[in-house]
């Protein structure tokens, strides 16, 4: 059985983390409100040095290791960002492995933070089974996967703490590996047991969603979306187990209602977002979820 994810480490990361993370902006934009027809608020991760929320979890996890361990991972983007500028603050080598066709800014920008990337496999999924490969050949390796690993979703967690000053009703949250989803979920079914969590995924990413709610890992034969940051095919057992735990409902949303998401916040919010960055607000636009006070989590602008 999966062990539990600790209400305690959420709380100990939200001291502990690099303030340049923390407390990032929360309100209700009129104009987002009258769109979606409720007052609903957005909690915006694009306003920090990797333009996601993934430095969190990121942050939270390197610290607890020592200089000159070397750090493996595999990314769309986002996360292996994260952990290259985490492991440069603390002198620790990075190495992430991303897919031949990974977004060209986001590998960029990994290399630009000081990591070494190796680029192979046709997804995210077959490069993570080469860095787990490259990893097994060389006990030097630390090999950290997002969603795997309890502190990574643990420090991704303090948004929870954060946006519960809104008092939200529901909370809808990207769910591509699945750490940040169950995070939230984690601190707010312990201290907001009232408050919905509800994991907007990809329809042409589904694998995360029909895992949840089968209840055991589900993997997709392939993945369309526009939203790479999602794209998730072979589902991490663990993070299904804490999904099914902490989330309440899982809803796919089409890459047209992903458009609309990103329009919709470039005419509201003035943000130019990446696609799985709108998910939340795609959700809200496109589902009924009787709520008065939603959120999303607004979780990074790398397009």
């Amino acid at each position: 059985m999966t062990e539990p994810l600790q209400v305690q480490r959420i709380e100990e990361a939200a001291a502990l983390i690099d303030p340049v993370f923390r407390d990032t902006p929360q309100f209700v934009p009129p104009a987002l409100a009258r769109e979606v027809g409720a007052d609903m608020a957005v909690k915006l991760e694009t306003f920090n040095p990797i333009r996601s929320f993934k430095g969190r979890g990121a942050d939270y996890f390197m610290r607890g290791l020592s200089a000159g361990q070397r750090v493996l991972c595999a990314s769309a983007g986002n996360f292996g960002q994260a952990i290259a500028y985490a492991g440069r603050s603390r002198g620790i080598p990075v190495t992430v492995f991303c897919a031949r066709n990974a977004n060209p800014a986001k590998v960029s920008a990994i290399r630009a933070l000081g990591a070494e990337v190796v680029q192979t496999g046709d997804d995210f999924d077959a490069a993570k089974d080469a860095a787990k490969a490259y990893g097994a050949d060389d006990e030097g390796w630390l090999f950290v996967e997002d969603g795997r690993e309890p502190r990574i979703c643990e420090g991704a967690g303090t948004i929870a703490i954060e946006l519960a000053a809104l008092r939200p009703d529901t909370v809808l949250v990207p769910v591509g590996n699945g750490a940040l989803v169950c995070g939230i979920g984690c601190w707010l079914k312990d201290r907001s047991p009232e408050t919905r969590v509800v994991g907007v995924a990809a329809a042409g990413a589904p694998a995360m969603a029909e895992s949840w709610r089968r209840g055991t890992p589900v993997s997709s034969p392939e993945v369309r979306t526009i939203a790479d940051g999602v794209a998730v095919r072979v589902p991490v057992p663990e993070a299904v187990d804490w999904m099914r735990a902490y989330v309440d409902d899982v809803v796919l949303v089409d890459d047209e209602e992903i458009r609309a998401g990103l329009r919709t916040a470039r005419e509201t919010l003035g943000l130019l977002l990446e696609p799985a960055g709108a998910l939340g607000i795609a959700a809200a636009l496109s589902h009924r979820f009787d709520a008065e006070r939603p959120v999303a989590v607004v979780t990074g602008s790398n397009y």
